[in-house]
C-alpha cells in the first residue's frame, strides 16, 4: 500500500462527503495545536511584548482601563484596543504570562477559519482547505500569531473586511456584509492606524465594472444609495473610541493628556506614514528583504500561480482580480512610506494563501518547485546541525551566540537538525512510494514549531527578561528598597519586584540620572539601576554595584553612597511617574 503527497494535503478519509462542520473542527485543531502550543510557557519579550503587558496589567490593577498607562506615564503610540483584550484575559486567567499571548492566537486561528470559509464559498470545499493549510505552513504568519504584537489582531480584522467584501461583492451577500466590512475597517484603526485597507479592493472592483468586464461566475451589485453608508458605519465604529476620548482628555484639563490625544492622533498616524522617523527602509524592502523569506512557502509558490493568475483574469474570474489587485496595492501602500517592518504587510497573507490554493495541486506537480522546498528544508536542517555541533565543540562562530546570550542552545540545535535530515531522508526514499519532495515541508515545519514552543521559549526566556538582574539584584538591596530606572525598557518595570520611579520613557539620559539624584535625596533606601557605561558627575561610578547583563547591556545599581554632595539642575523639565511593584505570575 503507498501512500501519496496528495493524501497528505487532501483532508483525511473521515473528512469525506463535504462535511463542512466536520472539516472546521479538523482545521480548527490543526490551529490550535501549532498557534496555543507554549501558552503559559515564556513570559513576555521584548521589543513590544512587555509593553502591552504592563500596559494590561495596570488597567487590571489600578482599574482604570480607558487611558494605557505606561509604569505611571501615559502611552500615546496606540489605541487602547489591543491591550484590553490582554487585559480581559488577565482579569479572567489571573496570569498574565498565560493571558497576554491569547489575543494574538484567537486573532491567528480566527484568521485561519475565514480563509478556509471564503475558499471554500467562492470555490469548493477542497479549496477552502488547501488555503487555511497554506497559511498554517507560512513563516511569518505562525510568528505572529505567537507573538503579542497588535498586529495579529489588525490582520484579523483586515481579513474580517476583505472575507465581507468578497461575500458582498461576488457571492450576492445581503449589505449586511458590506456594512460589517466597513466596521471593522473602523475597529481596525482603532486598533492600529491601517485597518481601513480593505477599502482598497473597491478600486479593481471599480475599474473591472467601468471595463464593462462582466463576471462569469455571479451577478455583482450594481448602484445604490447604500454604498455611501459604508463610510458612515466606518465612522461610527471608530466614534466608539474616540468621542469618549475627546470628552476625557477635554474634562482632565490636563496637559499630559492633551499631548496623548495630539500624538495619537497626529503623529501616531500620518507623521507616521508620510514622514517616519524610524525603520527607514527603501522602496522595494518588502520585495527583497521580507517577502522572499517570511513569506515561504507561499513566495517559492509566486513564479508558478502567474501563469494560472494571467489566465484567471483573461478569463473575467474576479475571485482571482479582486484579491489580487487588492493585495498589489497595499504592497504599493506599505512600500510608499519611508518607515517599513516586515509585520505591516502582515495582511496580504491569507488572502495570497487564497488565490493560491485554487492551483495548489497543479503547481506541485513541477520538480523545481517540489526541490526548491524539499532543499530548503534540507540546508537548514544541515544548517541547524553545524551550527549546534559547532558549539558543542567550541567552535569560535558558535560560541559567539553563547556569550552574547549567555545560552547553551547546542543540543537542541543539533536535536532539530537530525529530525529535518531524518525527514529528508525519508522523503527521498520514499520518493517511489508517491511522496513527493514538498512532504518535507508538511512535515519538518510544525515540528520547528513544536520545539520553537517548547525548548526554544525555556531557552530564550533566560535571555528575554531581565529576571536575573533583579536576581542578582536581591543580594545587594533591601526587600523595601525603591528604585529608579534609567534609560530603561517596559521589561524592567514589569519584572520589578519593587517600588519603581522613572522620569519619562522619551526624556533624554542626561536629564534622568539629574532627576535621579533629587530623587534619591531623601530616599536612603532608594537605588538606581543604570547602564554600567553611563557617564555622570552626580554619582561616583566606581560605586556602583554590577548586577548583571540583560537585553545586551551590563546594569549596575547605585546606592545612596554613591551619591555626590552636588549635581546640576536639569537641562529640561523632568517629570517622575512611580509605578508600586509590577513582578508578574
Amino acid at each position: 500500500m503507498t501512500v501519496s503527497s496528495a493524501t497528505l494535503l487532501n483532508r483525511p478519509h473521515f473528512l469525506s462527503g463535504h462535511n463542512h462542520y466536520t472539516n472546521v473542527i479538523w482545521l480548527l485543531l490543526l490551529a490550535c495545536s501549532m498557534i496555543l502550543l507554549g501558552l503559559g510557557l515564556r513570559d513576555p519579550w521584548p521589543a513590544d511584548e512587555p509593553r502591552f503587558a504592563l500596559i494590561a496589567k495596570d488597567m487590571v490593577d489600578s482599574g482604570q482601563w480607558f487611558f494605557p498607562m505606561r509604569g505611571g506615564e501615559l502611552y500615546p503610540d496606540k489605541p487602547p484596543i489591543f491591550m484590553w483584550s490582554i487585559a480581559i484575559f488577565y482579569a479572567l486567567f489571573g496570569s498574565l504570562k498565560l493571558a497576554f499571548l491569547v489575543p494574538s492566537a484567537l486573532a491567528g486561528i480566527v484568521t485561519v477559519l475565514l480563509v478556509y470559509d471564503i475558499g471554500r464559498r467562492l470555490w469548493s470545499e477542497q479549496i477552502g482547505w488547501y488555503a487555511g493549510l497554506l497559511l498554517l505552513a507560512t513563516l511569518q504568519f505562525i510568528l505572529q500569531a505567537k507573538t503579542a504584537q497588535i498586529d495579529a489582531m489588525v490582520c484579523c480584522w483586515i481579513t474580517i473586511g476583505c472575507y465581507s467584501l468578497l461575500r458582498f461583492l461576488l457571492l450576492k451577500g445581503s449589505w449586511f456584509w458590506y456594512f460589517l466590512a466597513w466596521f471593522f475597517m473602523g475597529l481596525g484603526i482603532i486598533t492600529k492606524g491601517v485597518g481601513f485597507l480593505p477599502v482598497l479592493m473597491l478600486i479593481p472592483y471599480v475599474v473591472l465594472r467601468l471595463s464593462k468586464q462582466e463576471y462569469v461566475i455571479n451577478s455583482t451589485p450594481g448602484w445604490s444609495w447604500h454604498w455611501l453608508l459604508g463610510p458612515v458605519v466606518m465612522l461610527g465604529a471608530i466614534c466608539l473610541w474616540f468621542l469618549p476620548m475627546l470628552y476625557w482628555v477635554d474634562i482632565q484639563q490636563n496637559l499630559f493628556f492633551d499631548a496623548y490625544r495630539d500624538n495619537i492622533l497626529f503623529k501616531q498616524t500620518v507623521t507616521r506614514y508620510a514622514d517616519s522617523w524610524h525603520h527607514v527602509k527603501p522602496f522595494w524592502y518588502y520585495l527583497t528583504s521580507v517577502i522572499p523569506v517570511f513569506w515561504l512557502p507561499l513566495s517559492l509558490c509566486i513564479p508558478w500561480v502567474i501563469k494560472p493568475w494571467a489566465k484567471a483574469i483573461r478569463s473575467s474570474d474576479w475571485r482571482v482580480t479582486l484579491v489580487l489587485g487588492w493585495i498589489v496595492l497595499l504592497l504599493i501602500f506599505f512600500s510608499i512610506s519611508p518607515g517599513k517592518r516586515g509585520v505591516y504587510i502582515l495582511p496580504a497573507l491569507p488572502m495570497l494563501a487564497l488565490i493560491i490554493a485554487p492551483y495548489l495541486q497543479q503547481i506541485l506537480q513541477s520538480k523545481l518547485l517540489n526541490w526548491l522546498l524539499f532543499v530548503f528544508v534540507f540546508v537548514l536542517s544541515i544548517g541547524l546541525f553545524l551550527f549546534g555541533l559547532g558549539g558543542q565543540i567550541d567552535m569560535a562562530f558558535a560560541n559567539k551566540l553563547g556569550i552574547k546570550y549567555d545560552i547553551e542552545p547546542w543540543a537542541f540545535f543539533m536535536t532539530l537538525g537530525v529530525i529535518g535530515l531524518l525527514i529528508s531522508v525519508f522523503v527521498v526514499a520514499a520518493k517511489k512510494r508517491g511522496i513527493k519532495p514538498f512532504t518535507s515541508w508538511i512535515i519538518f515545519i510544525p515540528l520547528l514549531w513544536i520545539g520553537y514552543s517548547t525548548r526554544g521559549y525555556q531557552l530564550l526566556n533566560k535571555v528575554k527578561t531581565p529576571k536575573n538582574v533583579f536576581t542578582s539584584m536581591a543580594d545587594v538591596v533591601s526587600n523595601d528598597a525603591q528604585l529608579a530606572l534609567i534609560n530603561f525598557s517596559e521589561q524592567f518595570i514589569l519584572f520589578s519586584p519593587y517600588p519603581v520611579t522613572h522620569f519619562g520613557y522619551h526624556t533624554p539620559v542626561a536629564p534622568q540620572i539629574k532627576a535621579a539624584w533629587r530623587w534619591q535625596k531623601d530616599k536612603p533606601n532608594g537605588v538606581i539601576l543604570l547602564d554600567a557605561t553611563s557617564v555622570t558627575d552626580c554619582f561616583d561610578m566606581q560605586k556602583a554595584l554590577p548586577v548583571g547583563l540583560a537585553h545586551r547591556v551590563n546594569w549596575v545599581v547605585l546606592k545612596y553612597n554613591a551619591r555626590r554632595s552636588t549635581c546640576a539642575e536639569p537641562s529640561i523639565k523632568v517629570n517622575e511617574f512611580s509605578k508600586l511593584s509590577s513582578s508578574i505570575k
